[in-house]
């Protein structure tokens, strides 16, 4: 693999990213600072994280910014659950952005541990 790029778990991390954009590009200009500007934030956090490990050429590096990527995740599910809740967020895009997140956590996973056992 040359490159990050090529990581269908980045590629997949960017389309969430650019899905969350859309998404809060309707909440409430109250919310610029607030929920709108966090699920932002940890929705680029994971693709970034996943493209600065691997940039690091180092297994050991490389896993620890994926384990990076899975907190900003979680952090993203985690915001994504309370605009939902505040009535931000409508239910289907929420459905859709939960699957994805779900989907990105397994292959972060799947990807650790394939990582670990070469080392």
């Amino acid at each position: 693999m040359n490159s990050y790029k090529d990581l269908k778990v980045w590629q997949h991390s960017i389309e969430l990213a650019v899905q969350c954009y859309r998404f809060t590009e309707g909440f409430p200009k109250s919310e610029a600072y607030g929920l709108t500007a966090q699920i932002r934030r940890a929705a680029a956090s994971i693709a970034a994280n996943i493209a600065e490990g691997h940039g690091r050429e180092n297994t050991g590096s490389f896993i620890q910014f994926l384990r990076i990527a899975q907190g900003s995740l979680k952090e993203l599910e985690t915001h994504l659950i309370i605009a939902e809740r505040v009535e931000l967020l409508a239910t289907q895009p929420f459905q859709s952005l939960s699957k994805q997140c779900d989907e990105i956590g397994r292959m972060i996973r799947a990807l650790i541990r394939s990582l670990q056992e070469k080392t």
